[in-house]
């Protein structure tokens, strides 16, 4: 059995939650230690369990949390080593361990499979996690869907996939256009419609579950991320994270 949760989950925070029955990991904390632990109290997860944080990159919406929340579970951070190198001394956790992007590592019962992704940070990657022939992505902060995307994408079973920003409203808003131009860029973040294609053509069979993740408070909103993938709802179970509170539970057995 594999259990995902979405503690937090847009531009605003994210952390994502997997685990069994007796380990978990987290995937970034861009929110405090002290939300977080709430939010794993109020949804009836174990902090206890968790063996450890891996942190996708340096942007503060992951890392808000990260040295709190290690040094108080007492729990190792794992980064890339150019991520770590982009943290002051002053914001790095008392136990730090590097990952290195396309090397298989384990993590209490979890095999972490860590990957370069396209956005704009030092070193950023994303993770597929497999516990028990279970593999769950946590795909966020893209700007373009690779060829490592892609192929770790058609061996999961349940996905956070960003789906960040609708393209009408990201040009037609407020954002000056530099800012406009590198969330559209390859080294930004993934559209509605680039998402929903994404999963479409690349999908494996076993893909079950889809979290829409990482919106966008200013140029997405939950209702248009989910009319653009009605047309996937017979092959997927669509699912929706939130940027104020934890999602819903999803169980895999």
């Amino acid at each position: 059995m594999v259990e995902l949760c979405a503690l937090a989950s847009g531009s605003n925070g994210n952390c994502y939650y997997i685990g069994n029955e007796k380990d978990a990991v987290i995937v970034d904390a861009g929110i405090s230690a002290k939300q977080i632990l709430i939010r794993l109290n109020d949804s009836g997860l174990d902090a206890s369990k968790i063996r450890g944080i891996f942190v996708s990159h340096e942007h503060s919406d992951h890392i808000r949390g990260v040295r709190v929340l290690s040094n108080r579970l007492g729990i190792p951070a794992w980064f890339s080593q150019g991520t770590l190198n982009k943290l002051p001394e002053t914001e790095q956790p008392e136990k730090t361990s590097i990952f290195i992007p396309g090397k298989a590592l384990k993590c209490g019962s979890f095999t972490i499979h860590p990957f370069i992704k396209n956005h704009d940070a030092a070193e950023p990657c994303s993770f597929r996690i497999e516990h028990d022939d279970w593999h769950v992505g946590v795909f966020t902060d893209i700007g373009e869907a690779c060829k490592q995307v892609k192929s770790h994408l058609r061996k999961c079973h349940a996905l956070f996939l960003e789906t960040n920003y609708d393209e009408k409203m990201l040009w037609e808003g407020s954002y000056p256009y530099m800012l406009k131009q590198r969330v559209a860029s390859s080294h930004g973040h993934l559209s509605n419609d680039q998402a929903f294609e994404l999963i479409r053509d690349h999908a494996g069979p076993e893909l079950l579950h889809v979290f829409l993740s990482h919106l966008s408070g200013e140029n997405n909103s939950p209702e248009l991320a989910v009319s653009r993938f009605e047309s996937l709802t017979d092959r997927f179970n669509i699912r929706l994270t939130s940027r104020h509170t934890f999602s819903e539970m999803c169980r895999l057995r």
